[in-house]
């Protein structure tokens, strides 16, 4: 006999719809999965076999052959076990097989017929409502992620037993209907929570606060640099806290990153509201930070997606792992070519990085009982770690000094306030880049940005002479442009003035140090 149902898996962090296709023929017993199956698939078949006899049901003794299509795409996970059981008992008579009919199966089977929570519900739900399906079987566990897609019929089962009473019940399914509470998916949030710190405990520095809510106006890339011990990682951290929360689209798209990860928080009960904060390792391989595997995994810079990606100690990273950033730092996606598929994430960040001036930190910030011991090869090997073309792309180079004295630090704006000013700042760029679907300025080129930057003829002689005389790249030239423009919003002034394209340049000290250096 035979069975048809519906189940799905991830790629990339997408979901896939995956046919499950049951036969059982008359022969000697044995299960054969086809259609690319990985290890985990593979050993589902034990899962599976061990589940059905601990609930009751009888494993067919016949020839059984469980098809997973397209037969061509790599099939890996957990996820199809309740599928595969449900079309074994189906196709051998013990289960009614029309209820599976239109309906997404997803879930993995314990040995005593417990059904367990997989990653990735989300997408693959968000999927099967692409595909006109209305149906999902899913595990209790995942039952409130899966609720956030809606219009969705949700059934959420913990045993397989539950199968089989629903199968002799009048009712049906509709003892497993999932409703969801009446709690919004997308709270509110509260402007006075910031989990990461506030700028107001953050004394002095009024300098590197003022140029971080810039970046966060601007979706702005930083690079803080000083000696150790002056706030850098302080004043990094506290970044994402001063930047808006995320609308429904964005929370339902980092929501679901992190679900295909399987790094979405225990018990969730909303979309993730917080703008992301991913601090990696400076071991880190380059596909660990940008994703890779068989079937590619999303990397750091997914995972920061619509947050905020910092890299303390740059310069200690890998090169090969730093310059594999040039491409999400311009496209704002990840693209990783398989020999069967092509996987794309997305990976629209505000990249926040720290280090110090030089090997042993107190270059150019000697004290009498600190100073530098580096030589001049030293220290330019250790900034050689950072390559021309990806200095280029961050648009803010910041200096962070050690103040003179902390009798006279104040803390000046704390979080909340600079919260108010990069929000008024995102409203005006949401309603001056329209035509772009409200685009921050950091992702406007070409005519685009000509269309949103207008210069007074002050400011136009200033950005003129400035290029002549740094020999700054037109990237380079590009970014001081959004720079400017980020500055007037954060003022609510248009058009950009001369004192907005000073402040821009003065952000740009490597570039001003470079010209120094080869001048």
């Amino acid at each position: 006999m035979y069975t048809r149902l519906c189940s799905g898996s991830v790629y990339g962090v997408e979901g896939r719809l995956i046919a499950v296709e049951a036969d059982i023929a008359s022969g000697l017993p044995q299960v054969n999965v086809v259609g690319l199956p990985d290890p985990a698939v593979r050993e589902s078949v034990e899962r599976v076999r061990a589940a059905v006899k601990n609930c009751g049901f009888a494993f067919p003794l016949e020839r059984i052959t469980i098809n997973l299509a397209p037969a061509d795409l790599r099939k890996e996970g957990t996820a199809f076990d309740l599928a595969i059981a449900s079309a074994i008992l189906a196709a051998s008579g013990q289960l009614k097989p029309d209820p599976f009919q239109d309906t997404l199966v997803l879930g993995e089977l314990a040995l005593n017929g417990e059904i367990r929570s997989i990653p990735g519900v989300l997408a693959m739900v968000e999927q099967a409502k692409l595909t006109g399906m209305k149906r999902v079987l899913l595990p209790q566990g995942n039952a409130v992620e899966a609720s956030f897609i809606d219009n969705m019929e949700l059934y959420a089962v913990s045993h397989l037993r539950q199968l089989a009473d629903c199968n002799q019940s009048d009712s049906g399914w509709d003892s497993l209907r999932y409703c969801p509470g009446s709690d919004p998916l997308l709270a509110e949030g509260s402007d006075s929570s910031f989990p990461h710190g506030d700028y107001g405990d953050v004394l002095g520095q009024h300098h590197a606060k003022r140029a971080l809510l810039i970046a966060a106006a601007g979706n702005h890339n930083v690079l803080l640099s000083g000696p150790p011990g002056t706030g850098k990682t302080m004043l990094a951290r506290r970044l994402p806290g001063i930047m808006p929360l995320l609308d429904e689209e964005e929370a339902l798209q980092v929501t679901k990153i992190y679900s295909s990860a399987g790094k979405l928080p225990y018990g969730v009960a909303s979309l993730m509201k917080e703008r992301p904060f991913r601090t990696p390792h400076h071991t880190i391989s380059p596909a660990g930070l940008i994703g890779g595997g068989s079937i590619p995994r999303p990397g750091e810079v997914t995972l920061a997606h619509r947050g905020v990606l910092f890299l303390d100690e740059f310069p200690e990273f890998s090169r090969a792992a730093l310059e594999v950033l040039r491409q999400p730092l311009e496209d704002r996606e990840v693209t990783i070519a398989r020999s069967r598929a092509v996987f794309r994430f997305p990976a629209h960040f505000v990249l926040a990085a720290s280090m110090n001036p030089c090997m042993c930190g107190y270059l150019g910030h000697d004290t009498p009982d600190q100073r530098c011991q580096c030589s001049s090869s030293q220290i330019a090997r250790y900034r050689a770690k950072i390559s021309g073309p990806l200095l280029d792309r961050i648009d803010m180079h910041i200096e962070v000094p050690r103040p003179g004295s902390i009798a006279g630090l104040k803390p000046g704006l704390n979080s909340a306030e600079m919260r108010t000013i990069v929000k008024a700042a995102h409203q005006r760029q949401r309603a001056r880049h329209h035509d772009n679907g409200g685009s921050p300025i950091a992702d406007l080129a070409g005519a685009s940005l000509r269309r949103a930057v207008s210069l007074t003829s002050e400011a136009e002689l200033l950005l003129r002479t400035a290029f002549d005389s740094l020999g700054v790249s037109l990237r380079a030239h590009d970014r001081i442009l959004k720079l400017a423009r980020t500055i007037a919003d954060i003022e609510q002034v248009d058009p950009v003035e001369a004192h907005h394209i000073a402040e821009a340049i003065g952000y740009r000290s490597l570039d001003r140090q470079l010209h120094t250096i080869n001048g």
